[in-house]
């Protein structure tokens, strides 16, 4: 049984569990220790049964809860040469739990998971998204913090059963709101934030594709409304003559998911 749990997701804080029926993993731990406790907690997973935490990148809102949560537990924190360096300079590293330096395409082992690095366009040191798959060949993905759709993310994309990506921004909002001019440069630039249009293509595809489960995620609280993302992929992938909970499901990820896990 493949699992999957948007914990948190926002411009404020980033956390995804990912688990077969053995073994569990999270892609960042951007809110508190304490919050990711709680919500694994509350959906009756033990933190200390997490066999690997995944980093994406160094921005606060993807490491927040590393220190405090891998320590407590021990448990393996993995991440890119760069992100690496971006942990020990932020002080996540204290030498109470291993750390594995990987690649940017490198696929790493963890109980009966495999689990797929990609390299992502960003403003991080060395960012990535990851691909997730289980024993029965079925395959989860994240693919967040991405500045613009890239061929080399599309392709690990394709063949994902469950798709988590960013629908970061709306164009419009973004540049009439209240963000300083620099700070919008660097959310539309190309190492920036996708925006719900640039999302909304990329899900049609991957819906032509065979990918039968969306989410949108890391939905920007200033320049986003969760309605608005949806709408904006639900109309691109009605172009393609896929029909909603027929073909496929179409999620938008709270910035705190209370919900159950997903199961398929």
């Amino acid at each position: 049984m493949a699992k999957f749990c948007s914990l948190f997701s926002s411009s404020s804080g980033n956390s995804t569990y990912i688990a077969s029926g053995k073994t569990g993993i999270l892609i960042d731990a951007g809110v508190s220790a304490k919050r990711i406790k709680e919500a694994l907690i509350s959906r009756d997973i033990d933190p200390s049964k997490i066999s690997a935490i995944f980093v994406t990148h160094e921005h606060t809102d993807h490491i927040r809860g590393i220190r405090l949560l891998a320590s407590s537990f021990g448990i393996p924190v993995y991440a890119t040469e760069g992100t690496m360096e971006g942990l020990a300079e932020a002080e996540i590293l204290n030498g109470k739990f291993p750390c594995h330096i990987i690649g940017r395409n490198d696929k790493t082992q963890v109980g009966d998971l495999i689990v797929q690095s990609f390299e992502t366009p960003h403003d991080g040191n060395e960012s990535c998204g990851f691909t997730v798959e289980f024993p029965d060949e079925r395959k989860a993905a994240v693919a967040t913090d991405i500045g613009c759709m890239t061929n080399k993310i599309m392709n690990n994309l394709i063949g994902c059963d469950l798709v988590m990506i960013e629908s970061n921004h709306d164009i419009g909002m973004l540049e009439n709101g209240i963000y300083p001019y620099y700070l919008k440069r660097r959310i539309l630039s190309d190492r920036g934030h996708l925006s719900n249009e640039a999302c909304s293509e990329a899900v049609s595809q991957l819906v032509e594709r065979g990918t039968t489960r969306l989410f949108l995620g890391h939905l920007s609280e200033k320049n986003n409304i969760p309605d608005l993302a949806y709408q904006t992929s639900y109309a691109a992938i009605c172009e393609t003559g896929a029909v909603l909970d027929r073909d496929y499901t179409l999620k938008v990820n709270p910035k705190e998911n209370l919900g159950d896990i997903v199961r398929f």
